[in-house]
């Protein structure tokens, strides 16, 4: 089965949507300094493309750890892969979308992170209730983090990803908003820690996790 956006506009292709819709939304983004340099956007995916996200046909995973880390699970995480991209037509015009040059100028002008070297990863999450990160720093090799969430469901109002302050004690700042096509932008750093579940997940929380990562990613199946 072959998904996609709705009719696109003549001489206008998905890709073009999702990366002026992009670029728009950070040039309105709202850049937050403490305790670290983050930047929440809204509606940086154009109109319909969150509910074609969260309608692939890709069940919620059953069975999984909770136990705060997303590698545990790593067998039933899905990713917009080359064989994503040709089986839905959504995975392919994100990944063009954020592909285009002017989508990686855009980002590093606004944020200073370095993607001549960047490969390009998303990952499909749908973590059900009771899911938690513990906190955590994304890893070295991660160049730009970014999160879109994509479900409207009121039940996850205050799902959005915890921003913390450093070690020892973690100290709660504040969350990112969950609802659909907002999203939070962060460059991995030594003080950018983040987790999920100061708050309770009560439904499925349905997000994109879009990175930029460097050639020294192990994993290379996961990269678009």
């Amino acid at each position: 089965m072959k998904q996609s956006l709705a009719r696109e506009p003549a001489g206008q292709t998905g890709a073009d949507r999702v990366a002026q819709s992009f670029l728009a939304s950070l040039a309105g983004a709202r850049h937050e300094t403490r305790p670290y340099d983050y930047w929440l956007l809204e509606n940086p995916l154009p109109d319909g493309c969150c509910d074609a996200i969260a309608n692939l046909p890709f069940p919620p995973p059953e069975g999984v750890t909770l136990n705060g880390k997303r590698e545990t699970n790593n067998a039933v995480r899905v990713y917009f892969t080359p064989e994503n991209q040709i089986r839905f037509d959504v995975c392919r015009r994100v990944v063009e979308g954020f592909e285009d040059p002017s989508v990686r100028k855009a980002i590093e002008e606004a944020t200073g992170t370095d993607l001549s070297d960047g490969h390009l990863r998303i990952e499909y999450c749908q973590d059900v209730a009771g899911f938690w990160l513990e906190p955590h720093k994304d890893i070295s090799v991660k160049k730009f983090t970014m999160l879109v969430y994509l479900s409207d469901d009121p039940k996850l109002a205050d799902a959005g990803t915890n921003i913390l302050e450093g070690p020892p004690d973690h100290k709660y700042v504040g969350s990112a908003p969950y609802g659909q096509n907002k999203s939070v932008i962060f460059i991995p750093g030594e003080n950018t820690w983040h987790g999920v579940g100061h708050h309770p997940v009560k439904a499925i929380r349905k997000s994109i996790i879009i990175n930029y990562v460097t050639s020294d990613w192990i994993d290379s199946w996961e990269l678009a």
